[in-house]
């Protein structure tokens, strides 16, 4: 998942000496009271401290025992210990069949909150800068780690920032064991890609709620097949462009690299502004996704700018590194990997050998063009096609300009090919359906001629019941008189099969005639 690892990794249970420690200061300090073996928080005697208050993160939970209850659960069952309800357990007596450590309070176990705080307190000291949590910690976890980590440095304030996260939902419920709607990582991968997941993730605000679902996943599929493609035309145009740069490498430039430029440096104060704005991923990747969407227009008229496209690929790039997207160093795009080439970049080993049989390529279907050799021309479609992708190699004819190369993953290319022979497949069918249907109405019109203008409602019986000579219904099944209006209507219809059925004898009687 390119996720870093941490610098420390903290277990309760090996903690538990520091953690009685920390207990011991709070009750030092005054803000923490020992009852029948627990250890309670003193809520009340902390928040009257000048430099202090209670449940900074949610006041308005403060004094509310059911989000207490919910959030304390057996921790918070004082028995009669606590000396009010809104206390809160820092050390709790062990049951029988309970785990257990040794204290000055007898046998018992950290309650819930205390471990982070005593935890955090060691490898961060005094204050933290950022704490994270989800959204359903604020209270009581964090506001009780909060007063913990306060009453026991005596300050007023533990941590600068707190970010809490939304919850991953499946069919908006809480994934949830009890519930059998949990989708471990092993099972996302086998589905997905890590970047697809993350880019799911990056596509939405942290601090929202985020649904995973096909619709989620097809959303990162699409931003990531968007990215790819870019980064491929951009290597393709700019391939000549080398890391040294030459007087002649540079060209003047005209009203329509100075647009491009113009939006580069917009992309880039928007992107710089919201991730300084509470670190919004979202606008983030749409500004980047209007960028490309500017490149894109530039590109198809014709003799870009190769150093600019070239800065805009791998600032877009950077950025993909920076969130995590791309796990490697390449200056451009996503990276290509192969086990046989070690460490080396794939695309540059290979890619000289590739130009070179493109080239040739073009080489030959343009001669065969000029012979009409189209067994020859069918062989390169043969190699455009079916060869190359197995080895992971898309070639792009263009009308009037040299064939792109593009490396791109084996596996997405043998995709885009089936799904290429079954979108053909497919029109070759709907094609097929609409030619029946055209023949079905043609042999249903030529039916509809024969029939004489007399005999044409005569086989309507659960609509009429009486005709007039001519055959027009005069009745409806019930026996009742059909209006003016309606007979009006059925004559206009018995007069147009009167003009079919008189064009189709006149044209029985040409055949015989011949």
């Amino acid at each position: 998942l390119n996720v870093l690892r941490p610098n420390v990794l903290t277990r309760v249970s090996e903690y538990v000496p520091e953690i009685v420690a920390y207990i011991e200061k709070i009750i030092a300090n005054g803000l923490a009271y020992e009852s029948n073996g627990s250890v309670y928080f003193d809520v009340k005697t902390f928040d009257a401290r000048s430099n202090h208050y209670y449940a900074k993160l949610v006041p308005e939970a403060y004094g509310d025992q059911a989000t207490l209850q919910t959030g304390e659960g057996d921790l918070g069952a004082g028995d009669g210990e606590k000396r009010s309800p809104t206390d809160f357990a820092l050390w709790k007596k062990s049951k029988r069949g309970e785990p257990w450590w040794e204290s000055p309070w007898g046998r018992g176990r950290p309650g819930w909150h205390i471990e982070c705080s005593a935890m955090a307190s060691a490898i961060c000291g005094q204050s933290l800068d950022i704490h994270t949590g989800g959204v359903d910690l604020k209270f009581p976890h964090h506001d009780n780690e909060l007063a913990q980590a306060e009453a026991y440095f005596d300050n007023d304030q533990w941590v600068r920032y707190f970010l809490h996260s939304g919850h991953l939902t499946i069919q908006g419920c809480k994934m949830s064991k009890s519930l059998k709607n949990f989708v471990s990582i092993a099972d996302a991968l086998k589905r997905h890609t890590s970047r697809q997941l993350r880019l799911a993730f990056l596509l939405h605000s942290w601090k929202d709620n985020l649904d995973y679902s096909d619709n989620t996943m097809e959303q990162a599929i699409n931003y990531e097949k968007m990215l790819n493609e870019f980064f491929l035309s951009v290597k393709d145009v700019t391939r000549h462009v080398t890391g040294e740069t030459r007087l002649d490498s540079f060209h003047k430039w005209g009203t329509r690299e100075m647009e491009l430029q113009a939006k580069f440096s917009q992309t880039k104060e928007a992107v710089h502004i919201t991730l300084c704005d509470n670190i919004e991923t979202r606008p983030a990747l749409d500004s980047i996704r209007d960028c490309i969407t500017a490149c894109n227009v530039y590109l198809r008229g014709g003799d870009p700018d190769c150093l600019l496209l070239r800065d805009i690929a791998a600032y877009i790039t950077r950025i993909m590194r920076v969130f995590g997207a791309i796990h490697t160093s390449e200056d451009i795009g996503f990276p290509i990997s192969s086990a046989s080439a070690g460490n080396s970049n794939v695309e540059e080993l290979v890619m000289p050998y590739l130009t070179i049989m493109a080239d040739f390529r073009d080489s030959v279907r343009g001669l065969a063009r000029s012979l009409k050799a189209t067994g020859i021309l069918a062989e390169c479609d043969k190699l455009r096609d079916d060869v190359l992708p197995n080895m992971g190699v898309r070639l792009e004819d263009h009308e009037g300009r040299a064939t792109a190369v593009k490396l791109v993953d084996k596996d997405t290319l043998l995709r885009e090919r089936e799904a290429k022979k079954k979108a053909e497949a497919e029109k070759i069918l709907e094609k097929e359906r609409k030619r029946k249907e055209m023949e079905a109405a043609q042999a249903l019109r030529e039916a509809q001629k024969r029939v004489p203008p007399q005999e044409m409602f005569k086989s309507e019986t659960e609509k009429y019941s009486v005709f007039d000579d001519k055959g027009i219904p005069t009745h409806d099944r019930e026996g009742k008189e059909l209006s003016k209006g309606q007979i009006k209507k059925l004559q206009k219809l018995w007069q147009a099969q009167e003009k079919k059925f008189l064009e189709f004898q006149s044209s029985c009687n040409n055949h015989v005639a011949t």
